[in-house]
């Protein structure tokens, strides 16, 4: 079963870390991030090649933020615009503050838990799913 939430973050919020608190919150065991949007005045991006990041100046219009939830991490990806339309984007770090106000809206899964564990395969902490079994079934 989905449960669908949604919220608004106003200024000074830190993006990230206001997105797992609201997952810790409500105990949600199992979830995505569906949408997000808003203005950041700064944005903290890990680009793609795991090494370098960008510590981006606003305001900064949210265009796409997404990614899966669990009780002890979000893993979100997000892009920005800047004040002339240019883009960046990449895995969303701690740091990136709201400017005005951003809304987010997300799932939970009833019927699933998310977790992460290290993968020997990639080197990294990578999603686990398991299903939870149904007492109706």
């Amino acid at each position: 079963m989905l449960k669908p939430y949604a919220f608004r973050l106003t200024q000074g919020a830190d993006l990230k870390l206001a997105i797992l608190n609201f997952v810790q919150t409500h105990s949600i065991q199992a979830g995505s991030l569906l949408s997000g949007v808003g203005c950041l005045a700064s944005a903290n991006i890990r680009l793609a090649n795991e090494s370098q990041s960008l510590s981006l100046a606003g305001p900064l219009e949210i265009l796409t933020l997404a990614g899966t939830l669990t009780p002890t991490h979000v893993h979100l990806h997000i892009s920005v615009a800047d004040k002339n339309g240019a883009v960046y984007g990449g895995h969303l770090m701690d740091g990136s503050e709201v400017l005005y106000t951003t809304e987010i809206c997300l799932a939970s899964y009833e019927n699933l838990t998310f977790k992460r564990e290290r993968d020997s395969a990639t080197g990294f902490d990578e999603l686990v799913v398991e299903h939870v079994s149904d007492s109706n079934e």
